[in-house]
């Protein structure tokens, strides 16, 4: 579905990614672990067509369709919704107004589209705080609202950055049961995490990236088991 081959992004001359490759297959949730700083950000960034950074070099594609060049509106329209670090609420629009701003593309065949009661249904505290602003809701309940605003988008891919960043555990367990319930809908995911146990308990498959790269790639048992190499590259 997405595959990136031999990114090289840059923050003006700082090379940041050096020769990234990765896949996100149909219905998997991937997972990006590693440290502050290793450019796990500035990948998603460069999915989203956002600059900066600027790409220089290598490719990214989308059901074979190159992003290469495409506004984040464009990239957005063709299905791949954002969950963005730091949740980017507006403090002044209400619950229901984040909703729908978001514009709706048609659902795949045999996929039920994502509308406000299915949205509602899937975070009850935002039903509850459907008319109040992004400025009065908890930071658990803006995560929420995130999540909900890219699934407006009726998406195939959702990139996801730092979703628990800052989030209480039982919050942190919500967004887990959304991912879940998102990957049972057909939706694919990358998930940009620093929380390496609740990557290890939604991903089907996790990668780490270091310094612009990716040193290990593996499925969650095998990096569990995997105690250097955890130390290694994630501190842990």
């Amino acid at each position: 579905m997405l595959e990136i081959r031999d990114l090289h992004s840059y923050y003006g001359e700082a090379s940041v990614l050096r020769g990234l490759g990765l896949t996100v297959p149909e219905g998997k949730v991937i997972a990006l672990l590693g440290r502050n700083g290793m450019g796990k950000t500035t990948m998603i960034r460069s999915i989203m067509g956002l600059r900066p950074p600027t790409v220089r070099k290598g490719s990214i594609s989308f059901r074979g369709e190159s992003l290469t060049g495409k506004s984040p509106n464009e990239i957005a329209r063709l299905g791949i919704g954002l969950v963005p670090q730091g949740r980017r609420v507006f403090p002044s629009l209400t619950v229901c107004e984040h909703l729908d701003i978001c514009p709706q593309r048609p659902a795949l065949s045999g996929r039920r589209a994502w509308n406000r009661d299915r949205v509602f249904q899937l975070f009850r505290p935002l039903a509850e705080r459907r008319g109040h602003h992004g400025q009065q809701l908890s930071g658990g309940e803006r995560q929420m609202l995130a999540i909900a605003r890219a699934l407006m988008l009726n998406p195939d891919l959702i990139l996801m950055d730092e979703p628990t960043e800052g989030l209480a555990p039982v919050m942190v367990k919500q967004v887990e049961e959304a991912v879940q319930t998102m990957r049972a809908e057909g939706i694919s995911i990358l998930l940009v995490e620093q929380n390496l146990l609740s990557a290890l308990a939604v991903a089907d498959l996790v990668h780490i990236l270091e310094v612009g790269s990716i040193v290990f790639s593996g499925l969650p048992h095998e990096l569990a088991a995997n105690q250097p190499a955890m130390h290694r590259h994630l501190g842990v």
